[in-house]
């Protein structure tokens, strides 16, 4: 993320700067050696990594220090400040990280900090299979490595492509303005250095506990050592008619946000069936293409289950300001060529449909193979399923939320991802909890709603700053106490309300709302 030393701001860190001019606690942005840098002092100690997020580019000197970690502020993924190594998703890319020398008053940012190797796994199978190539499968596979695993890794996906970025695919992919190099989370070559076989364009078919193996499309069998199931999901389908016509489309993978987007570049009109997170990024992304959208939805509100009546009515009202049509409380009756007929008989035109109605968890493999099922694949702190040595992860995984005391699944990306590698060290014998909060974003247009926390349910909602002004956090409070907050353009106290929660911090959420409540 560097650029030519023109481009780049600050002081020349390794020139110097005084200790002074880098705040206690704080940070100073500069540049060392071609790259855009930060340095982080505490007390006697100084640490200089990369200043931007490997993720999207986030500015990590808006972000949040935590003992030795950096935390981004827009996506909340976090690096060691000692090493620069990505320690919890969305980032998978290591920071660029230098040595501090102090010669006097000032501080000098040198060579390359000496990386740390991980310590020896407690346990190494003798092989890991992993079912699923989305985000909870790669960050599992790309973790065992980084753990020093050496065995034999195979990851299976039943797409034929290596794993996506799929947050992306809804948003800046979908709207034409991400490149589709951006789409790949690795390339081949990154797969075939780390020796993590892809079997791609593969379904497991059968899952023997027993006998430790599995049994795939294509007649093959992979015996495992450990195993780790990241099925993941699949869209809901409407069971009405017209359901199946070639322009009404879903979105999940790579493959269907390449449809989508061939079938518009010659469209005029589209229809959106759900005001879900899913179903509103598709419908900004395609106004960024120049298309009428109509959204149909039986709510009352955009996204009220999730986020309630006050943030729901915003984002409505911010998409009508694009120029989105709204048919709530309404429900599609049947799919037609060239147009959508609603319950109450009215039709909408269109030349392309997507239908964003909600995922339903890929359950079968485990019920085939006797797993504990509820309501998701049920499984303990360490993510370990009701069979030896094998684990879930990710949209299937029911895990036990130490929060709020309960079973809890979570359909996020980042939540994904964290599980993936938190399965990937217990299946080394690292026994690390998982207890990461939940975390997920969404864009809408220019406004970002950044979201920590798991509300199933809330009893008050308690809005701090301005909803309206863009300038907000939100609330979601059951039985008294804070369980979920959303937040726009508040990222520094997202961050903090992240921490709070993972510490059991209840009074700092609280200080947070009563010191800037409406």
């Amino acid at each position: 993320m560097g650029g030519s030393a023109s481009e780049l701001k600050g002081p020349d860190l390794t020139a110097g700067v005084e200790a002074a001019d880098v705040p206690d606690g704080g940070t100073l942005l500069g540049h060392a050696h071609g790259e855009a840098a930060l340095l982080f002092r505490r007390g006697a100690e100084a640490f200089a990594v990369g200043a931007t997020c490997t993720h999207y580019g986030g500015p990590l000197g808006e972000g949040l220090v935590v003992g030795d970690q950096i935390h981004c502020p827009w996506h909340h993924a976090c690096f060691d400040l000692r090493t620069g190594h990505a320690l919890g998703a969305p980032a998978l890319r290591d920071l660029p990280c230098w040595q501090v020398e102090r010669q006097g008053t000032r501080l000098y940012v040198r060579g390359p900090a000496s990386g740390r190797p991980p310590a020896p796994p407690p346990r190494a199978p003798a092989s890991v299979v992993i079912v699923g190539a989305g985000a909870a499968g790669n960050a599992a596979a790309e973790m065992l490595r980084r753990e020093g695993y050496a065995g034999p890794v195979t990851m299976i996906g039943a797409d034929d492509t290596v794993p996506v970025d799929r947050p992306n695919l809804s948003k800046d992919y979908l709207a034409g303005t991400a490149p589709e190099e951006w789409i790949p989370l690795r390339d081949p070559d990154f797969y075939r250095a780390q020796a993590i076989e892809l079997l791609l364009g593969v379904r497991v078919t059968a899952l023997d506990s027993g006998r430790k193996t599995v049994a795939l499309s294509d007649g093959g069998e992979r015996a495992y050592g450990a195993l780790l199931l990241a099925t993941g999901a699949d869209p809901v389908r409407l069971g009405i008619p017209g359901a199946d016509k070639p322009h009404v489309m879903t979105l999940r993978s790579l493959a269907d946000s390449r449809r989508i987007i061939a079938k518009a570049q010659g469209a005029k009109r589209a229809v959106v069936i759900g005001a879900s997170f899913i179903g509103l990024e598709v419908a900004g992304a395609l106004r960024a293409r120049g298309l009428e959208i109509d959204v149909v939805a039986p709510e009352a509100r955009p996204l009220e289950r999730v986020l309630g009546p006050e943030l729901g009515d915003f984002i409505r009202e911010l998409h009508e300001s694009h120029g989105v049509r709204f048919h709530l409380q309404r429900k599609p009756a049947s799919f037609d060529d060239g147009a959508v007929t609603l319950d109450d008989g009215r039709s909408l035109p269109c030349d392309l449909v997507v239908t964003g109605v909600g995922v339903r968890p890929r359950l079968a493999l485990a019920e085939q193979a006797g797993l504990r099922i509820d309501r998701g694949v049920a499984v303990d702190e360490y993510l370990a399923t009701s069979a030896p040595d094998v684990y879930a992860a990710g949209d299937i995984a029911r895990w036990p939320d130490g929060r709020s005391g309960q079973a809890i699944r979570v359909e996020h990306w980042v939540v994904a991802e964290r599980q993936g590698q938190a399965a990937a060290r217990n299946m080394l014998g690292r026994r690390q909890p998982f207890r990461d909060v939940p975390f997920f974003w969404s864009q809408h247009y220019d406004v970002p709603i950044n979201y920590v926390g798991h509300a199933e349910g809330w009893d008050q909602i308690q809005v701090a700053g301005s909803i309206a002004g863009k300038d907000c956090l939100v609330g979601y409070r059951a039985r008294g106490r804070i369980a979920a907050v959303a937040s726009i353009y508040r990222d520094q106290d997202s961050l903090a309300i992240e921490a709070a929660m993972g510490r059991g911090d209840d009074a700092a959420i609280e200080a947070l709302f009563g010191s800037r409540a409406e």
